[in-house]
């Protein structure tokens, strides 16, 4: 579970209550995968074109919208674009620098460039480029992707909220030194966590979440922070409310679903002045963005809770959703019934060897057994 799972998650959510029919392709599918390098939890999907294509032509879809830059979405983009079927997209990482992060080594000149010709060449293809902020639109069109829309994301208030704090008189970090800093989210190296963990800060820290960076940091600073692992539901809501202040060190997300997570229960924000934090913070009196920030994180302690958690309110996953909803880019009816009817029999057609095929093999070998 992460950010852009939880953004897709509670997009299809919200669709389905709104009378939209929607079919997910995902890895988990019963596709051949492998894991990502330098991040195993991430599974990758192999030779997937051919039950992509059989997927979309018989579901038919009204519009297609591929969400990340993985193997499936290479195989439905080709498919797209050999039907003539519109489609759109979605940016929710900043690929490119995710790649530099873990390989610090390569100059970023190269590694970058390329990266960033890579993602461009699949957006750039489609009818529209959902992304998160209008910074991050302004950030895109600098690196000349095409057709772009700001798609924010949203928080569920009903689990995310500011009576959690100190529920029944229990306090989650019960025994530690107030005021208590934390960070929630995925341990990798590309989040900036470790500035976090370097900063001289009053109280305590705490980190939530699990991810490959998380062994050697929870043995390089197990003295000065606590790692509690990954937390869900309304234990990670409470981890959320009992805090203080939460620091949002990356540079590299492009929105940051943790940062409207913890201003809902009333926690306010410190981060960077980049994208995410500088198109949700500024003005709120929900947080503090700064170059410094420590000195951000400080500032956040003199905010009025009430005001951060009214703050988180203007984020809803149905506006998300039917905001998502409204940037896609459906085909004409009749031209779509005529698309699917042609690839529905193309593909029967090209099933029908395999087919003739098996039916031989079960009558061979219903042959071999009974002798009939």
């Amino acid at each position: 579970m992460n950010g852009v799972v939880r953004t897709l998650s509670k997009t299809v959510e919200e669709c389905r209550k709104a009378g939209h029919t929607v079919e997910v392709i995902a890895p988990s599918d019963g596709f051949m995968t492998f894991p990502l390098p330098t991040y195993p939890d991430i599974k990758i999907a192999l030779f997937a074109k051919r039950e992509v294509e059989r997927r979309l032509v018989m579901f038919g879809p009204d519009a297609v919208h591929i969400a990340t830059e993985g193997p499936l979405g290479w195989a439905a983009r080709s498919l797209c674009l050999k039907w003539g079927m519109p489609f759109t997209t979605s940016y929710h990482t900043k690929f490119p620098e995710y790649v530099q992060a873990r390989f610090p080594f390569i100059p970023p000149f190269i590694l970058t460039k390329l990266a960033y010709k890579f993602v461009r060449s699949f957006h750039n293809s489609c009818g529209r480029i959902m992304v998160t902020t209008p910074s991050m639109v302004e950030f895109l069109r600098d690196k000349k992707f095409e057709n772009l829309s700001v798609w924010a994301r949203g928080v569920d208030l009903t689990q995310f909220y500011p009576g959690l704090r100190l529920l029944d008189g229990e306090d989650i970090y019960e025994g530690m030194e107030r005021p208590v800093f934390i960070n929630v989210g995925r341990v990798a190296v590309e989040k900036n966590i470790e500035t976090f963990l370097e900063m001289d800060l009053p109280g305590s820290k705490v980190v939530i979440g699990d991810g490959p960076g998380l062994a050697s940091l929870q043995k390089k600073y197990a003295d000065t922070a606590l790692f509690t692992g990954a937390k869900y539901g309304a234990e990670l809501a409470r981890y959320y409310a009992d805090a203080d202040v939460f620091v949002f060190p990356s540079k590299t997300d492009t929105f940051g679903l943790v940062i409207i997570e913890a201003m809902a229960t009333g926690t306010p924000v410190a981060g960077y002045p980049v994208s995410g934090p500088i198109d949700i913070i500024p003005g709120s009196g929900a947080g503090v963005v700064d170059d410094d920030l420590r000195m951000a994180a400080l500032a956040c302690l003199e905010l009025e809770r009430t005001e951060v958690a009214k703050h988180a309110k203007n984020y809803s996953w149905k506006q998300v959703a039917a905001d998502f909803v409204s940037l896609l880019v459906p085909e004409a009816e009749p031209k779509r019934r005529l698309r699917w009817r042609h690839a529905r029999r193309v593909l029967k057609l090209a099933g029908a060897p395999w087919r003739i095929f098996k039916k031989i093999a079960r009558r061979l070998g219903r042959f071999i057994k009974t002798g009939k």
